[in-house]
């Protein structure tokens, strides 16, 4: 492999991030669509594919790029990882009622327990707690935590994940999701790199990520709608492994239908991660903003673009892990 230089490794912690935000907003309205319904309305050549729908203004991005920007927040004006402020941050923003919250993490910060018990509580008494609704956030903790390399990148994630999510099983999808960016961020292939991250998954979620991330599983073979964590990430890995630029793999993930804007998300990370900011098109970031309610601000790509860079100057020097 050879050695990623700094404007290459640059591009990715950008491309990671705006990529992320891109997938997001341009899934949105086709939320709960049948599959194909992208290229339907808008064949290849068609132009500027990022449209309102759904409810969603052009280039708005949804609770997926606002929470993964209360994670960068925190970890960046609290120095490190202060999972009390965390979830105090996504509290106040699921109190100013946002667009859209899923309903799981909606329970958890509503019910009134304290941040390391709501969770936890909330997955005793559902039993139902492994959605994608951490995956979804990850881009940013993803960038921050890299340069501390495999087991404190998967550790974070997890302890994260946890915040909302009580299923181990959604820890161990954002944990691999973790590593997989801080892989494409060092310059080598996520997907190939898939069997030396497995052995590193908790043993009780081990072979069925192995069975879902394997290169002869397809979006078909998912037994749970992809709004479950191991069709989300594994979609997000078939469309990365099977088409060859990031507009193609956003394309594959949103013709999926169903919870196309997160599985857009998570493949526009990991996308984005491997094919850098310059992969992703100027059309697609023209009008792309993030509302963040409760704190009276919207984010542009430069800005996202700017947290980016500092969560992984900050990741570099934190000595985290």
């Amino acid at each position: 492999m050879a050695p990623v230089t700094a404007s290459d490794r640059r591009s990715r912690v950008v491309g990671t991030a705006l990529g992320s935000a891109v997938g997001d907003a341009l899934g949105a309205p086709f939320e709960f669509g049948p599959a194909g319904a992208f290229s339907k309305k808008y064949p290849l050549g068609h132009g500027d594919e990022m449209r309102a729908g759904g409810g969603w203004d052009r280039g708005e991005a949804t609770d997926d790029t606002q929470m993964a920007v209360l994670v960068a927040l925190s970890l960046l004006e609290r120095g490190g990882l202060d999972l009390p402020d965390m979830f105090a941050r996504f509290q106040r923003w699921a109190a100013a009622e946002p667009k859209d919250i899923g309903l799981q993490t909606e329970n958890v910060l509503a019910a009134g327990h304290p941040w390391d018990l709501a969770a936890a509580r909330h997955f005793q008494s559902t039993g139902r707690a492994a959605g994608n609704g951490s995956l979804m956030r990850a881009s940013t903790s993803a960038v921050y935590f890299a340069p501390a390399g495999r087991a404190a990148t998967m550790d974070a994630a997890r302890r994260i994940a946890a915040l909302t999510h009580g299923d181990p099983a959604a820890w161990e999808g954002t944990a691999i999701f973790h590593d997989l960016v801080r892989v494409a961020l060092d310059g080598a292939d996520p997907i190939a790199a898939l069997p030396e991250v497995l052995p590193h998954v908790h043993p009780d979620h081990r072979d069925r990520y192995a069975r879902v991330l394997s290169t002869g599983w397809h979006p078909d073979d998912a037994t749970e709608f992809n709004g479950a964590v191991w069709p989300c990430l594994a979609s997000a890995a078939w469309a990365v492994r099977t088409t060859g630029s990031f507009e193609e793999a956003l394309r594959a993930a949103i013709d999926l239908g169903g919870d196309t804007d997160t599985v857009a998300a998570v493949t526009g990370a990991l996308a984005g991660t491997v094919y850098g900011q310059e992969a992703i098109p100027e059309r697609w970031t023209r009008a792309l903003h993030v509302p963040l309610p409760g704190f009276d601000r919207v984010l542009r790509p430069a800005d996202l673009a700017g947290l980016a860079l500092s969560l992984a100057a900050a990741g570099a020097g934190s000595g985290e892990g």
